[in-house]
């Protein structure tokens, strides 16, 4: 009960702390409001150089950004380092020496322009301007490293517990332990074969709770959207991809290429089929992840704006209710996309070590 309560207290809190992001932004009334939403959520779904907490307007009209700005590192003809407020949300220009950068608000993107900072377009809408080479700790880096410390911790504690308390977990190993049992029992052990599972162990739970983690960070206010971003999800394919195939045994490639018991014209049709399955498994990897995050942030920004649009308190709070049932569900999904991502993995990593009869037994 107790756990019932704090679960649905930290899911308003942060479904407040999104509303009060989106009213901060105070749309401009000239405007039509259902566009600066669009541009809003875009903007949000995409990588950025600070934190964005909240903005409030002082009483002479000047507006005040709340953020945790990060450095900026950029290439052109030398290395060039700022801090991401210099450039006051791209509405300020950056000097160095004879060189002048201005961030793009709608991409996010670092621009080289004049000292003016003017952003030069052509008739479709594509910036003209020179891109420096970009190499600055956006906050999905950020997010990345924070990540990754934390499993450090989170699994050193529970390596120590065990070699102090002769194999019984204590503190927060309690509840990773039977998350990693639950791993190894319904993922690896059904998937790989108990002769071989251990030999991936410690990618499926580094991918598992990589991926599980970065979607709860992602439903928090800080705005993170790593599993959204479509490069994450793909290095994380292309890890499986390579394990994959740089694993596999002789019967792996013999059913690729010269399937046993079919026959030859039928092999010489299926073999581009199944060698070009080598790449969809990835592929398809990589995109569940990606639309499903992504949509879901979609789908809570939207809700959260309508909010905004209705202004009146039949259609907001009903807007309210719905956004905070569809977070509840992205907790769901959360965990969800992180079992889907390392089951797949785990049967990828079964086909490449199956030695020959073992489907027949």
């Amino acid at each position: 009960m107790f756990f019932s309560k704090k679960f649905l207290f930290v899911t308003l809190f942060s479904l407040f702390a999104f509303c009060t992001a989106f009213s901060a932004e105070t749309f401009d009334k000239k405007k039509d409001k259902k566009t600066d939403i669009k541009k809003y959520i875009t903007h949000h779904l995409k990588d950025s150089h600070s934190f964005y907490l909240t903005s409030y307007t002082k009483d002479d009209g000047k507006k005040v950004y709340i953020e945790l700005p990060l450095p900026v590192i950029l290439y052109d003809n030398g290395f060039k380092f700022f801090i991401s407020s210099e450039f006051k949300h791209g509405k300020e220009v950056v000097a160095d020496n004879e060189s002048f950068y201005r961030m793009n608000y709608d991409n996010n993107k670092i621009y080289k322009t004049n000292i003016q900072g003017d952003i030069i377009k052509d008739e479709n809408g594509k910036i003209l301007n020179e891109k420096p080479l970009d190499f600055s700790i956006t906050k999905n880096i950020v997010t990345i490293f924070l990540v990754s410390f934390l499993m450090l911790f989170l699994f050193n504690s529970l390596a120590r517990s065990y070699s102090r308390n002769n194999g019984i977990a204590d503190g927060v190993g309690r509840f990773l332990e039977p998350i990693i049992l639950y791993v190894r029992d319904e993922i690896a052990i059904p998937g790989i074969g108990q002769k071989k599972y251990k030999n991936y162990m410690s990618y499926l739970l580094t991918v598992f709770f990589f991926i599980w983690f970065l979607n709860m960070l992602g439903l928090t206010p800080l705005g993170v959207n790593v599993t959204g971003n479509i490069a994450v999800t793909f290095s994380l394919a292309l890890l499986t991809f390579l394990l994959t195939n740089l694993t596999a045994n002789k019967n792996y490639w013999g059913h690729i290429f010269w399937m046993p018991g079919v026959p030859i014209p039928l092999k010489i049709i299926l073999a581009p089929i199944e060698f070009l399955g080598l790449f969809i498994k990835p592929f398809s990897l990589l995109i569940r992840l990606y639309a499903n995050i992504q949509a879901g942030h979609i789908v809570l920004y939207s809700l959260i704006g309508l909010m905004f649009v209705f202004q009146n308190w039949v259609g907001s709070s009903l807007s309210f209710l719905l956004a905070f049932f569809i977070s509840i569900i992205e907790i769901l999904v959360a965990l969800l996309q992180a079992y889907i991502f390392t089951m797949l993995s785990a049967l990828y990593f079964g086909f490449a070590v199956e030695e020959h009869g073992e489907t027949e037994h």
